[in-house]
């Protein structure tokens, strides 16, 4: 995993600012703009035609009810580095429950199939478990979905249990108290 202080250019991820960058993506907060644009159906130019999706309506509504909920730890936007377009949404549901955060994605028709689900899901994921509360990133997935279980196993994270309709995928790091 690739530190997010100082990061070399060869790293995966870097984080600057709030802004986190991978090999192909931008994974960065929401402005208030484009939070009051997806609530009024309006389409930003910076967008993919098809973005935003269901998913991405309901984090602006939850984001727009929330006055901590865009920290730099939250929800952000999926950009493509080419071209600058938003592809999607991902989200670490903060704060921290004993350590655990879920994680949530989605990205948008016309871009699926790329790998960028995966690619944004390691790079939260590894900055997740680089802070000092946390030690769990888990997502569950519905089986009927098997995209996102590959999304999930793509970006390293492990099933730990099933039922008959749901898979539970985990990532652990170091327990906080030891680091």
């Amino acid at each position: 995993m690739s530190s997010f202080s100082s990061t070399p250019p060869s790293s995966p991820s870097s984080l600057t600012g709030t802004d986190l960058t991978t090999e192909r993506l931008v994974l960065r907060p929401w402005s208030a703009d484009e939070i009051r644009a997806v609530l009024g159906d309006d389409h930003l130019a910076c967008w993919a035609g098809d973005f935003p999706a269901e998913g991405d309506r309901v984090i602006a509504g939850f984001i727009s009810e929330q006055s901590d909920a865009t920290a730099a730890y939250g929800h952000r936007l999926i950009v493509e580095r080419e071209g600058g377009s938003v592809v999607g949404s991902i989200s670490l549901l903060w704060p921290p429950r004993e350590g655990a955060l879920e994680i949530g994605y989605g990205i948008v028709a016309s871009r699926r199939g790329r790998g960028y689900a995966s690619e944004a899901t390691r790079a939260l994921v590894e900055l997740a478990l680089s802070l000092p509360d946390v030690h769990t990133v888990y997502a569950d997935v519905e089986l009927s979905n098997p995209a996102s279980v590959r999304v999930l196993e793509r970006a390293g994270l492990r099933r730990w249990s099933e039922d008959a309709t749901t898979a539970r995928f985990r990532a652990t790091g170091p327990d906080p108290s030891r680091r």
